[in-house]
C-alpha cells in the first residue's frame, strides 16, 4: 500500500509497483551517491542528473520504502519512468 500523505510515489519496475519514499536515511544514502559535501552541492547534482546519479537516487528512495534487492530494481528500471518517479517523489517532500 502506498500513502501519497507520507510523500510516498510509485514507480513500476517489471511490470511491478514499488514505493519511493524520502527519508532522512535516503538523503543520507543519496548525498553518498552523488559525493554532494552540502546542500547547494546536492541540489546542483540533482539538478543535472546523469544516469549513475539516477540509479544511486532511485536505489536510496527505494530502500526507504521497503523494496527488497533495491540495487537491483534500480538496474532493471526504465530511465525516463524511474526520472519522472524520483521527481515526483522529491517534489512531494520538499515543493
Amino acid at each position: 500500500m502506498f500513502n501519497p500523505e507520507r510523500g510516498e510515489t510509485v514507480v513500476e519496475i517489471g511490470g511491478a509497483p514499488h514505493a519511493l519514499r524520502f527519508t532522512l536515511g535516503a538523503l543520507a544514502e543519496i548525498e553518498r551517491a552523488l559525493g554532494a559535501e552540502d546542500p547547494a552541492a546536492l541540489a546542483a547534482r540533482l539538478k543535472a542528473m546523469r544516469a549513475r546519479d539516477l540509479h544511486g537516487v532511485l536505489t536510496a528512495m527505494l530502500r526507504a520504502g521497503g523494496a527488497q534487492a533495491p540495487e537491483r530494481l534500480a538496474a532493471d528500471a526504465e530511465p525516463a519512468s524511474a526520472a519522472r518517479a524520483v521527481a515526483a517523489c522529491l517534489k512531494a517532500n520538499l515543493a
